[in-house]
């Protein structure tokens, strides 16, 4: 092959390297590359975070990479979602870790629009519907319990919203409530014992130990024509206490995604005192800055103070 064809067929060898750009990251390609190839991928990196990534392939398959470190039970869990209930979620295909130590699942794309992209064109009608939908394969959750609190195959919990000690730390496996309290209390170090006593006196029991969610945010939630196609993002699920469904749904990320929690509480099962026990104990868990309900907590003892919320 001639000179000319070498430049013609690879015009990157004719650039001096120190002016081409360092390559994508994720796919390899200098902007020279893009330039010179008529090729346009539909392979696409449509969501990045931390050590993970979510590729499109196409319009029918999802790829997702990861650093293989817990929590990482997607796969285990969908497979299980798959066995026990008749839920809409992701369908895999295969997944595998490399030597490396990375994670790769690969799945079928579920169809349909997260909910957070339709949201504030829906009527109060529509919205109802989907959340009564949603409650109802919570429902199907209700029926996989557990003697222990533990992630899937008697792996840890993973909570940084019920656990307020630290992001990312294993928890568990846990059998009765001394051994829930005693792994929430963690976070409680610098509260005084009175304080504490009091806040645990108003913990509800944690049995059943449920199978559980822990994250619908509206984002996770897929909708095509008015009609719930698929719950996604089960890496964290596991047991968890009965109430925690339902208290970890008061936690909105926005206000249209607190909208969303608020409606679909609703329709399910009651936990309110609950709730009002874990908001308590999270004001609490940011001392010492302490807003005006964590103050009032400590000044009253720890009597209650979400009532009204």
């Amino acid at each position: 092959m001639g000179q000319t064809w070498t430049k013609l067929l690879f015009p990157d060898h004719s650039i001096p390297k120190t002016s081409i750009p360092n390559p994508c990251t994720a796919c390899g390609w200098t902007p020279e590359r893009q330039n010179n190839c008529r090729y346009e991928s539909h392979v696409k990196l449509f969501y990045g975070v931390s050590d993970r990534g979510v590729w499109s392939l196409g319009s029918n398959m999802i790829l997702k990479e990861r650093l293989d470190t817990a929590p990482n039970f997607e796969a285990r869990n969908i497979r299980l979602l798959e066995q026990e209930t008749s839920i809409p979620r992701p369908t895999i295909i295969e997944d595998w870790v490399e030597e490396n130590q990375r994670s790769f699942i690969l799945m079928r794309r579920v169809r349909g629009e997260p909910l957070s992209r339709l949201w504030k064109d829906m009527s109060p009608d529509q919205r109802e519907s989907i959340a009564r939908q949603t409650a109802e394969c919570l429902m199907q959750l209700r029926k996989l319990q557990s003697p222990q609190m533990h992630s899937v195959e008697g792996q840890p919990l993973y909570s940084a919203f019920l656990f307020r000690n630290g992001y990312g730390l294993p928890h568990g496996p846990l059998a009765s409530d001394d051994e829930l309290w005693a792994e929430m209390d963690l976070a409680l170090k610098d509260i005084t014992e009175d304080a504490r006593l009091r806040l645990r006196e108003r913990m509800p029991p944690a049995t059943p130990y449920t199978f559980t969610h822990g994250d619908l945010t509206y984002v996770n939630i897929m909708v095509q024509d008015g009609r719930l196609t698929g719950i996604l993002d089960w890496e964290a699920a596991g047991y968890f206490p009965v109430w925690w469904e339902f208290t970890c749904a008061g936690i909105g990320l926005s206000q249209e995604d607190k909208e969303w929690k608020d409606l679909l509480r609703r329709f399910m099962p009651d936990h309110t005192a609950a709730r009002e026990f874990w908001m308590d104990y999270y004001s609490l868990s940011k001392y010492p800055d302490l807003d005006e309900s964590g103050r009032a907590l400590l000044g009253n003892g720890v009597s209650g103070s979400h009532g009204q919320e």
